[in-house]
């Protein structure tokens, strides 16, 4: 699995608004359209007020690099690009381990218990 994390930020919270209520059709069609794709999720930050938290969940590399040249991709880049970007950063992280966070007795376990 690869995970992509981060945030883009804006000039301000209306252009942050706006990119949300603008993106919504392309995440939609990323999640549908794009096999590997697991979680698409762009969405505004709560606590700052001009950014939008990135969050994606992909099968493998191939998947990610079929979707840097989807047109969903660059659809959303561009879309992006036309509101007004402050500064961004993404970054891929490749996950070898998942398991759930609270265990059967419903306590939450920061260590890895199942292997």
């Amino acid at each position: 699995m690869i995970i992509i994390a981060g945030y883009i930020d804006f000039t301000d919270e209306a252009g942050r608004d706006l990119a949300v209520e603008k993106s919504r059709a392309l995440q939609q069609a990323t999640r549908d359209d794009e096999p590997g794709c697991q979680a698409y999720c762009f969405a505004a930050d709560p606590c700052v007020a001009n950014r939008v938290q990135v969050y994606e969940l992909w099968d493998d590399e191939a998947s990610l690099a079929a979707h840097f040249e989807h047109q969903n991709y660059f659809d959303m880049r561009n879309m992006l690009g036309e509101i007004g970007l402050a500064g961004t950063d993404n970054k891929k992280y490749r996950c070898d381990l998942a398991e759930p966070v609270y265990d059967d007795t419903r306590t939450p376990r920061a260590d890895f218990f199942t292997a």
